[in-house]
């Protein structure tokens, strides 16, 4: 085999991996790019289904506000910072759902509540009933057991029980999220699962870039988002 068919060979196997490459990045940027959108979509249904009202949508801003404190703070006090999440953060943006959130028919997207319900990705309102009734319940389990059952190491006094709960509600925040997640790759598919956790993630973000003009519309007297059709 002479040199120059030696270089020939070598710059054609070179060709052939820079266009296997190419066709890789490519394929990579077509996920990305259908990940991006099915996010973009699910965000869209969440918020033209259930944040018509104004009242939910500040509540959302505050939730959003207190959510991304929480999420500063889980790297110093995690047990704070659950605390902070679910006390406020969480209560105020399910105040706004099951509160405030028309649940008649709505007109705008000609969509029963009941339909939306069903088709709803993550946690409907049945589902929110029961894993808000699950938290509820939780720290009567330390009334019964103080370090649940050995799980704790002993810290007394009301901040020692508060720490506690606050743990409890972390792990039960991570539950929540992994078994939805899990049952989404059974009951859709798991991009759909994988999507739907990443959304919930970052929803306070999204949430606070969103509604942050939602407070100022309130005061001005409006009550319901007109526009909530338009993307």
């Amino acid at each position: 085999m002479t040199a120059t068919t030696k270089t020939m060979k070598i710059r054609q196997a070179g060709g052939a991996l820079k266009q296997k490459g190419g066709a890789i990045k490519a394929k990579s940027g077509e996920k990305i790019a259908a990940f991006k959108e099915q996010l973009d979509e699910q965000r869209w249904d969440d918020h033209r289904y259930y944040h018509h009202s104004l009242i939910n949508q500040s509540l959302h801003f505050l939730s959003a506000s207190s959510f991304i404190g929480a999420y500063i703070l889980l790297f110093h006090d995690p047990a704070l910072a659950s605390l902070l999440g679910w006390c406020v953060a969480m209560t105020s943006r399910q105040a706004g759902h099951f509160f405030f959130e028309p649940k008649g028919y709505d007109e705008v997207n000609q969509a029963t509540h009941q339909y939306k319900e069903e088709i709803k990705v993550g946690y409907n309102l049945v589902r929110k009933v029961v894993f808000m009734s699950i938290w509820a319940l939780m720290p009567l389990l330390l009334l019964i057991s103080p370090t649940l059952w050995g799980l704790f190491a002993p810290i007394p006094g009301p901040m020692g029980f508060l720490r506690h709960v606050g743990l409890m509600w972390l792990a039960l925040g991570a539950g929540g999220l992994i078994f939805r997640t899990f049952q989404l790759f059974f009951v859709r598919d798991v991009p759909t699962g994988l999507i739907w956790a990443a959304k919930i993630i970052t929803d306070p973000f999204n949430d606070f870039k969103q509604y942050r003009h939602a407070p100022a519309r309130l005061l001005k007297g409006e009550r319901f988002d007109g526009g909530i059709a338009a993307r």
